[in-house]
């Protein structure tokens, strides 16, 4: 192998997660764009700037402190901007960046997906605990069930 081969041959990566290959941060940037409170967050910045409240009156479930995590994280990945306004009280609005709107069609799809299916998984949720009363899977991750 030559100089050039080295420098003009792309680069071949190994999977990430392999144990002789190091996180190459494809994980790091899942775990924030793929976690539910980030993905209903785009959700409602896709339609344009909201503030706080609107945001938390928006997204049933969530906590104002998982809220203020949310977007403080998503501010630090380049994803929202947070814009303070001199006023008294401070008014701020959310708004995606350039980066962060860059994401609203994948998570439309994924919305549009989770609609279009939610039955058909419904189902087979309910056919699967029938066919394993006593699993593990199903305790404590949908709410109402035992």
């Amino acid at each position: 192998m030559t100089h050039t081969d080295v420098t003009t041959r792309p680069a071949e990566l190994a999977p990430c997660g392999q144990p002789d290959h190091p996180d190459c941060g494809i994980r790091d940037v899942l775990d924030r764009v793929g976690d539910k409170w980030s993905v209903l967050v785009v959700v409602e910045l896709a339609n344009g700037a909201r503030r706080f409240r609107e945001l938390e009156r928006a997204i049933d479930g969530i906590s104002q402190r998982m809220l203020t995590l949310t977007v403080r994280k998503m501010e630090r990945d380049g994803l929202v901007l947070r814009t303070v306004y001199p006023t008294v009280p401070a008014q701020v609005d959310y708004r995606l960046t350039e980066t962060g709107a860059s994401l609203t069609h994948l998570v439309k799809a994924l919305s549009a997906w989770s609609l279009d299916h939610r039955d058909a998984i419904a189902e087979a949720r309910r056919a699967y605990d029938a066919e394993h009363p006593d699993n593990e899977i199903r305790r404590g991750s949908t709410p109402g069930t035992p």
